[in-house]
């Protein structure tokens, strides 16, 4: 299985946490569970770090069975539109956004 992630490595602009939380939720989510091919959709708010550690406001975490599969959604009319929501997102956020594409394996705890 693949997952891509989203990291939007920066800060929230200060008094607009909620905003930029509602906003991900009421504006972006939607568009992502349509990716085509997507089997799961995680978005993940930080809220703790190791001290030096750099900031991660948000991780945007999205599971594919295969790499194209994956492919596939990065090409599709939604992710363009979500590209664009992000735009208006972005503007409450002062950092930079990299994607990083993971090869997952699974394993059951002890």
């Amino acid at each position: 299985m693949i997952i891509r992630y989203a990291l939007f490595e920066g800060k929230i602009h200060p008094g607009q946490e909620g905003e930029f939380r509602r906003f991900v939720k009421e504006r972006l989510v939607p568009l992502w569970t349509q990716f085509p091919g997507a089997e799961e959709v995680r978005v993940l708010d930080g809220t703790a770090r190791d001290e030096g550690a750099p900031v991660y406001a948000m991780a945007l975490a999205i599971r594919y069975p295969s790499m194209d599969a994956c492919n596939a959604a990065l090409q599709s009319d939604v992710r363009f539109q979500s590209r664009d929501v992000t735009g208006e997102l972005l503007k409450m956020f002062t950092g930079r956004v990299h994607h990083h594409v993971f090869e997952a394996n699974e394993y059951a705890p002890a």
